[in-house]
């Protein structure tokens, strides 16, 4: 649990704008393609969908998990797999004692939240079509190679 809430103080934009959306989304699909992963790709800031693509092998039902995964991140404001982890941690389940919907929220690995600096979480970006250690993975990765391009 250490290392999901080092990766969450670490992965903090200066600011977040259309076009990092764009761009995010497009290293995700392109780190996705070279590994054939049958994902779709989510951005979300503020309510309102930046960015969104479905790659070969994904299909309608990742859209809801996204859905759902997305909507822990809103609701907690840490990444979907840290939530479900700390619940973990207490010898529970997220399903068992959120006492929210599952059919609504799901606790799964694939969805980080976009923090900027000053600012705090402004949205989110998520992955659905791996098992969640891997979607939450493919997540951290793109935000480490975006940022680090950032900085520079």
């Amino acid at each position: 649990m250490e290392e999901l809430e080092r990766e969450e103080r670490r992965l903090v934009f200066r600011r977040f704008t259309y076009d990092d959306a764009w761009a995010l989304g497009s290293l995700l699909v392109e780190t996705a393609r070279q590994r054939q992963a049958p994902v779709a790709i989510d951005i979300h800031r503020a309510g309102q969908q930046l960015f969104h693509a479905a790659l070969p092998g994904s299909t309608p039902d990742n859209d809801a998990w996204i859905a759902r995964k997305r909507r822990v991140v809103e609701r907690y404001g840490s990444a979907s797999y840290l939530v479900g982890a700390r619940f973990r941690a207490k010898g529970t389940t997220f399903e068992e004692s959120s006492r929210l919907d599952p059919d609504t929220f799901a606790a799964h690995g694939g969805s980080f939240p976009i923090t900027v600096e000053g600012a705090g979480v402004i949205g989110t970006v998520t992955v659905s079509g791996l098992p969640q250690l891997q979607d939450h993975r493919l997540v951290v990765q793109a935000l480490e190679e975006f940022l680090s391009k950032q900085a520079e």
